[in-house]
């Protein structure tokens, strides 16, 4: 009985992770047009507001400001060219300064680990999230370039409540383009990543300033795709 349970689980895992791929095949050529996060943002707005929807455009990787390109970089994973997927550095920094501070205050996760979670998962923690996460990582890192992987994350990740893309996001906060973001304002919109909805109605926060700050003085030192 128990081996015929293990069997049937191994199967399901394994259609499963076929349907991560088949999607993960999809997208290397056709942009995704909802994500996980999307479809859990907008089931979140719309319980509120029942005829809410996303404010979200795509944008191809050329009509994205450099500057967004380097902030983004530079605040999100410093090492994003050189990686295969996984930082094991910056994991082991985290985890350094979470058990320093006794909470968590600072993440390992690369690029590609959140764009695999915004893509497919959820904002959960559980140990299963993170090895599934890890899974579709791999996937990503070895069938994407570094060009379209960071295309679809500029295009997708969250900038606010139903805010999502560059695009969405140079229009609600700068009444401009993703093209035409300027040095600041990228540094600005980098900063909101870690926790957009509270900086979409806290944006002047001190954090959020100081973090800009850093940002902007760091978005030159590293390498993006061209």
């Amino acid at each position: 009985m128990i081996k015929r349970i293990l069997y049937y689980a191994l199967i399901a895992f394994a259609l499963l992770q076929g349907w991560y791929l088949g999607h993960v095949l999809w997208w290397m050529h056709f942009n995704p047009s909802e994500t996980a996060f999307m479809e859990a943002g907008l089931e979140r707005l719309q319980e509120k507001r029942p005829d809410a929807t996303l404010k979200y455009r795509w944008v191809d990787y050329g009509r994205i400001s450099i500057h967004l390109k380097r902030a983004v970089v530079a605040a999100e994973d410093s090492s994003f060219i050189a990686h295969e997927g996984f930082d094991w550095e910056g994991m082991e920094n985290a985890l350094e300064k979470n058990i320093k501070k006794g909470r968590i205050v600072a993440g390992g996760s690369t690029i590609s680990q959140q764009l695999a979670k915004n893509l497919f998962l959820s904002a959960s923690k559980n140990p299963f999230r993170k090895v599934q996460e890890a899974v579709i990582t791999l996937m990503i890192e070895t069938l994407w370039s570094k060009h379209r992987i960071l295309e679809v994350y500029l295009n997708v990740i969250e900038w606010g409540n139903g805010v999502y893309g560059a695009e969405a996001a140079a229009r609600r906060y700068f009444k401009s383009t993703a093209a035409s973001l300027g040095p600041g304002e990228a540094a600005h919109l980098a900063a909101m990543i870690p926790n957009p909805r509270f900086y979409e109605t806290h944006r002047s926060a001190r954090g959020l300033l100081k973090r800009q700050g850093i940002i902007a003085a760091r978005m030159y030192q590293v390498t993006v795709p061209r």
